[in-house]
């Protein structure tokens, strides 16, 4: 999904000026508007982009991604000017857990301990032990005492992965990624048969019906990966739509065919040009996080960093 202007070349023009007099950074998810991923100063996953904010020496932050994310690099950054560029722009699995939920949870499961997968709010992190991503969840759970019961918190398909990975059972939360749990097992069948020689590779946050039929299961960050080191020359890909435009450019001798046509986020598409040039002018809106949420919800991002 491309921006629908003859401006492209003038407005990219404009955010670049913009950004050296800000000192600012421009970071984009991978499921980004081609032409956004474009301007940005780095593309990737969830897990990369938490470590560029929370390496950057910029003075300003350009996250063009959905609220969670901006939140975080916030929680990372809090000295820094955190912008992102439409604030409507959510995540409904993020939204499928509350802190207040969480807690009462936890009240129910003595002496548990709490991963939040990084698609949550800074209020959900903060009530959690340490957070994780889609490239290190099992990693991340492989490292907490074997004797403590674990709450997942909010995707119960990455959950159900993740216990499948590590042996470790998980008390999961009922939330899902409305893009990658709508992708079914029949649908992967109909897209093998359409592409019998490509390879089959989905995200962690899909039902476990649609992992047992990939040939490999990946972060966003790993499928580019995977793709570019696997010796298939095609490749069948289960996940948000916006990750074929790096995936081509990562690797444009292969070829790459999404595995669902309504594997599409609308959130994710409603950071434009536009809006990067504006916010980069007004500086504004501003990602703020209190305090209080902020200090516990560091401490969790930080141990999945360090875990990473």
């Amino acid at each position: 999904m491309r921006e629908e202007t003859a401006n492209v070349v003038e407005l990219s023009r404009k955010i670049k000026e913009l950004k050296e007099k800000r000192k600012a950074v421009i970071l984009a998810h991978f499921y980004q508007r081609p032409e956004v991923q474009d301007v940005a100063d780095f593309v990737g996953d969830s897990l990369q982009l938490a470590r560029q904010a929370a390496d950057t020496d910029a003075e300003v932050i350009v996250f063009c991604g959905v609220y969670f994310m901006a939140e975080s690099a916030k929680i990372l950054s809090p000295e820094k000017i955190v912008l992102l560029p439409e604030a409507e722009a959510g995540c409904p699995l993020a939204d499928m857990a509350s802190a207040p939920a969480v807690r009462a949870k936890k009240e129910e499961i003595p002496d548990c301990l709490v991963v939040a997968y990084v698609n949550s709010s800074a209020a959900v992190k903060a009530e959690s032990d340490v957070c994780c991503t889609s490239a290190n969840a099992p990693k991340v759970v492989s490292s907490l005492p074997s004797e403590r019961p674990v709450l997942f918190v909010p995707d119960r398909n990455l959950g159900d992965y993740v216990s499948r990975q590590t042996g470790r059972a998980l008390i999961p939360w009922d939330g899902y990624c409305h893009v990658h749990d709508c992708l079914t097992a029949a649908e992967i069948e109909t897209a093998r048969a359409a592409h019998p020689e490509a390879a089959v590779v989905v995200h962690p946050e899909s039902p476990p019906e649609v992992i047992e039929l990939a040939d490999h299961v990946a972060s966003t960050g790993g499928m580019i990966k995977y793709a570019g080191s696997a010796p298939a020359s095609s490749f069948i890909i289960g996940t948000e739509q916006g990750l074929l435009y790096p995936l081509q450019k990562a690797c444009p001798n292969k070829s790459f065919y999404p595995a669902a046509s309504h594997m599409i986020c609308p959130s994710m598409k409603l950071t434009t040009l536009e809006k990067v040039k504006r916010v980069l002018e007004d500086l504004a809106p501003r990602i703020e996080v209190a305090p209080e949420i902020r200090d516990r919800a560091r401490k969790a991002l930080t141990r999945m960093l360090e875990l990473s």
